[in-house]
């Protein structure tokens, strides 16, 4: 268990010096990675230190995209790729070390990532080495947790002043973070780094900072952003011009971010919460740990001494810690990789909520995936390769023929992805003809060109994934979505009420009740 703060070099000293451990036998090490922004940042950073391109000694895999060769001897793999290398070879054959970064993070797939490590180690991999390492945990829990050696760093960092800027009555959060901002750039030096919840967010500030005409270049940071713009905020500015950073809490851990001295924090992320109507997770807007907003006015000491401006009042307390995805998510996916991985009696630091993983596997044996028994189907086995949720594998391997499968890979992209029109519509079948209008040179005036045009990168990978050539179809009938959504929900198949046509019983016994702006009113 290694605590250290952030930019201590935990993510990209630790493998370097662990490389030519005798234990190691020249071995590789996996490193897991949450997020994709930092798996490729870390991955590239390394392989300059040793003077190299990536793909020869430290390489990386995430979704989609894989840079690894004959050579590499540092993985670095994002949280999905690492459970599947331990589904598909569960003796890790050639692998002398696993590290778990950022693990305060608390994600269900870094959990389930560490609990089937153990069980290697516990059962077939005695010499296998884990590392897990943290910058804002409880530490003791987790150290006695693994009866595990804890090592703790100071790092170096610089003071930093803290100061509250609540907002103004009725001031929205862009006004509140523009007055921040232009306060900062006239009081302090160096670059500025802005905490704010997601892309929507920062499409407001970036839009409201560049009618300010401030002295300083204004860029945004988030995992949707094509790589070539993510190293370009990575990397110092070359002119030598302030810069002002719009994040996600993508740049909270693992990124460094050269040349900050302020941040400022809305004290606001989003997190992934079950929604039982849907039958997915969504992600809220939620207020930070005090961990969280601790990480965050650290980055502004990382150079020297910094000002870290929160814009909430100083009187509001926070949660010491993130709770952890587990006891808030959906837990059909982990069911069915516990399904697949044969037992379900792995050591988790939070174990899963009963009920919950119990409303888990009654899903998976409707999309039959698990058998009555508990065990994992021949279709189950088949979605868990996908990477997917199970409700959207399912429907992917429903598609009959190639056009479906083209639909049904749009309608994964949609469905992982947040909602494209601002109307926010609840017809899915308007999301995905904004999505073909988009593809013939037509952007919908209610749609977002950015969120379509990543939708329609997501379809592609699918297709590309599956093998599939097809085109999606130009025009088809809400009907012919339905066939597939079908496959992915069919626990919400609905009758209309005889009585009252806003209500519905649902396949599953349960009856709902549409909403009052409802595009499906009518729908028997």
């Amino acid at each position: 268990m290694l605590e250290a703060p952030p930019g201590a070099g935990k993510t990209t000293q630790v493998p370097l010096a662990l490389l030519d451990a005798p234990w190691l036998a020249g071995r590789k090490i996996v490193l897991l990675e949450p997020r994709r922004v930092a798996a490729r940042a870390a991955a590239g950073f390394m392989a300059k230190q040793l003077g190299e391109t990536v793909g020869q000694t430290v390489g990386y895999r995430i979704r989609f995209e894989n840079k690894v060769g004959p050579a590499t001897r540092i993985e670095v793999v994002t949280e999905g790729i690492l459970t599947r290398m331990l589904q598909d070879d569960p003796l890790l054959d050639g692998v002398g070390a696993v590290l778990l970064d950022e693990f305060h993070e608390r994600h269900l797939a870094g959990d389930l990532g560490l609990a089937l490590a153990l069980d290697v180690q516990a059962s077939v991999r005695s010499d296998l080495r884990i590392v897990v390492m943290s910058a804002t945990l409880d530490g003791a829990r987790l150290a006695a947790f693994l009866d595990a050696p804890r090592l703790s760093s100071a790092g170096r960092s610089f003071p930093v002043e803290i100061s509250h800027v609540p907002a103004r009555r009725d001031e929205a959060l862009e006004q509140q973070v523009r007055r921040a901002v232009e306060h900062a750039l006239t009081q302090h030096p160096g670059d500025v780094l802005v905490f704010l919840p997601g892309q929507r967010e920062i499409a407001k500030v970036e839009a409201l900072l560049a009618q300010a005409g401030l002295p300083a270049e204004v860029l945004p940071l988030h995992g949707e952003l094509p790589v070539d713009q993510q190293a370009r905020v990575l990397q110092p500015a070359p002119d030598g011009r302030r810069r002002v950073v719009l994040a996600t809490n993508v740049a909270e851990s693992s990124v460094t971010l050269p040349g900050v001295r302020v941040v400022i924090d809305s004290g606001l992320a989003r997190a992934p919460r079950f929604d039982p109507n849907s039958g997915f997770s969504r992600l809220d807007v939620v207020a930070i740990a005090q961990a969280s907003a601790d990480q965050r006015a650290g980055r502004a000491g990382r150079v020297a001494a910094g000002w870290a401006y929160r814009l909430w009042p100083a009187s509001q307390r926070l949660e010491p810690q993130r709770r952890p995805e587990i006891a808030q998510l959906d837990l059909a996916p982990l069911a069915l990789e516990l399904a697949a991985w044969g037992s379900s009696e792995l050591r988790f630091p939070d174990p899963p909520p009963p009920g919950a993983l119990a409303a888990g596997r009654d899903l998976l044996r409707r999309l039959d995936a698990l058998e009555a028994s508990g065990g994992i189907t021949a279709q189950g086995r088949r979605m868990l390769a996908l990477g997917t949720h199970p409700r959207l594998a399912a429907m992917l391997l429903a598609a009959r023929t190639a056009e479906q499968l083209a639909l049904a890979c749009d309608l994964a992209a949609l469905l992982e992805a947040r909602d494209p029109l601002r109307s926010r519509t609840d017809a899915l079948a308007a999301r995905w003809q904004a999505l073909a209008a988009f593809r013939s040179g037509r952007l919908p005036p209610e749609a977002s060109r950015s969120a379509l045009a990543a939708i329609d990168a997501a379809a592609r990978q699918w297709r590309r994934r599956l093998r599939c050539d097809a085109l999606p179809p130009a025009a088809v009938p809400a009907h012919a979505l339905g066939d597939l959504l079908a496959h992915a929900f069919p626990d919400r198949i609905a009758r209309q009420h005889p009585q009252d046509p806003r209500r519905y019983l649902l396949a599953n016994g349960r009856s709902a009740r549409l909403l009052e702006d409802s595009a499906l009113y009518g729908e028997p």
